[in-house]
């Protein structure tokens, strides 16, 4: 009888342990999922508002409808222009010549190369392969080039020369080793009789990172550029 009431006296003290044991252990884990949800609440509040900054949505409808157009040989300016159209979530057309250039004929030391001798004659209008779709309907058109001789493409004169930007707010951009815009921009400019609302071009080197594209976004919205 003793052993029996000793057996039960270890079973019965193992039991309360136990249940002390369980309820100690409840509020750690009840905390634990508190301070998880807590910090899953901020991430997502963080998050959210990142995401739908609204001065990055105010700048971006300032562009009205905006399509950026390039040139582009090597793939520079295309690599900018892209970076460009996704800062300000607009499309790309690009400035095809029905003859496309060969590597020779970008051959800058070769006088007698295409390119040279398209930048020394004062009227070369080389050929565009296929027109831009809807350009009545922009407001605002980017538009890039790679320097060469100092100055935009002859395609560039054709392109601008064969549209009406009265209306648009057009922004010039470049991109080079290391020459300046220098009056390019102003030459379109004159090429499109001043119309439309031409802005100082800019010149871009082909690593350019996406956040200063956005920047300088950012800083034509502040200034009223567009």
């Amino acid at each position: 009888m003793r052993l029996f009431k000793r057996v039960l006296s270890l079973v019965i003290t193992a039991a309360m342990a136990a249940g002390l044991a369980s309820c100690s252990a409840s509020p750690s884990s009840v905390t634990s999922d508190t301070s998880q949800t807590g910090a899953t609440e901020k991430l997502l509040e963080s998050t959210g508002h990142e995401t739908s900054g609204s001065s990055a949505k105010e700048s971006i409808s300032r562009f009205g409808k905006a399509v950026v157009v390039y040139f582009s040989c090597t793939g520079n300016t295309k690599d900018v222009a892209n970076k460009i159209a996704s800062a300000a979530n607009c499309k790309t057309y690009e400035i095809v010549p029905s003859k496309p250039y060969s590597t020779e004929d970008l051959n800058y030391k070769n006088r007698k190369s295409r390119a040279s001798k398209e930048q020394n004659d004062a009227s070369s209008r080389p050929e565009i392969s296929v027109d831009i779709a809807g350009w009545e309907s922009y407001d605002t058109v980017f538009i890039g080039y790679p320097i060469w001789f100092g100055k935009a493409p002859k395609i560039l004169y054709t392109f601008v020369e064969s549209h009406d930007f009265q209306g648009k707010k057009v922004i010039p951009f470049c991109t080079s080793g290391s020459s300046g815009i220098g009056s390019s921009a102003t030459d379109l400019a004159s090429l499109a009789k001043d119309s439309g609302k031409w802005i100082n071009g800019t010149r871009f080197s082909a690593t350019v990172k996406a956040k200063d594209i956005t920047e300088w976004l950012n800083a034509l919205v502040e200034a009223g550029e567009i």
